[in-house]
């Protein structure tokens, strides 16, 4: 259920804020991975701002308490922005991303007991394995909260992917809800060109998890979308996956419709181009 009440205004500003942090904390480090993380800022506010019950005095446990895993780790920036501006550490760390020995590297690690972060990711078709194996603990625990895990379109090339797929659909593991970032990018090309999807919601459904797609960069859309599923999907027996549909760079009009910018970082022009597009709502760090 959402615990926090908070208007989508107020989940659209600080989905701003959080695209600033991802361009200066990529322009600040020279490298990194700005295209997905953009595309995905709005689920990780609406999941830390609105949806998740989670504690940012934080214990690796999590019993009590809603749990967040990201597969596709190198989008990283996305969530140590979120982390900070919900308060799990200082916004000033931010400008440490991915320097020499920073907590916040490239990839998510919970190396230096990094709040937030409760396995290293990256390695990819990896972090749903992970969650269900955490959201299996909370029920044999008698914990009622939720798990949830981020993956990408690229990703579902992986075989673990579908390996975990059949698992959750087997054991039920129905308090889990896991989202795919259908961006059409990956690295070397979009996804139909790499390596084709086809109909991956089929593919899902077929496998016996629940499915809905949703706007991700409609924050309103996404939020109903998961405050419904909560309602009447979860506990119910199935597993369910968003094929949550998204622009990489998504706020940014350049980086927008290509993979060119799945793992560059800007220059200072592009940089100062890109915050131009965004408000400036919570203070820059």
């Amino acid at each position: 259920m959402s615990i926090q009440n908070i208007a989508i205004t107020e989940l659209e500003k600080i989905a701003s804020q959080v695209r600033r942090d991802i361009l200066r904390m990529v322009h600040g480090a020279k490298n990194g991975h700005p295209g997905g993380a953009l595309g995905c800022a709005d689920l990780f506010v609406a999941l830390y701002f609105k949806i998740m019950d989670h504690n940012k005095k934080f214990n690796m446990d999590g019993i009590g308490e809603d749990l967040f895993f990201l597969s596709n780790g190198h989008i990283s920036a996305v969530w140590y922005s979120t982390l900070a501006r919900a308060g799990y550490f200082n916004i000033s760390e931010l400008a440490t991303h991915r320097k020499l020995n920073s907590r916040l590297q490239g990839h998510p690690t919970p190396h230096e007991h990094l709040e937030g972060i409760r396995m290293a990711s990256g390695s990819l078709g990896q972090g749903l394995s992970v969650a269900i194996g955490a959201a299996q603990a909370k029920k044999l625990n008698k914990d009622t909260k939720s798990v949830f895990c981020l993956m990408g379109d690229g990703e579902q090339q992986e075989g673990q992917v579908w390996e975990a797929a059949m698992y959750a659909a087997h054991h039920q593991v129905d308090n889990l809800m896991a989202f795919v970032d259908v961006n059409g990018q990956q690295i070397d090309g979009s996804t139909d060109q790499v390596l084709s999807l086809i109909d991956l919601g089929a593919k899902w459904k077929a496998f016996g998890w629940e499915v809905v797609t949703v706007n991700g960069n409609h924050m309103q859309e996404l939020v109903e979308a998961i405050e419904n599923a909560e309602k009447t999907l979860l506990h119910k027996g199935k597993p369910v996956i968003f094929m949550m549909e998204t622009q990489m760079g998504a706020g940014v009009d350049f980086m927008m419709h290509t993979h060119k910018w799945h793992g560059v970082a800007p220059n200072d022009e592009q940089l100062a181009k890109a915050l131009d597009q965004l408000e400036e709502t919570l203070g820059d760090y």
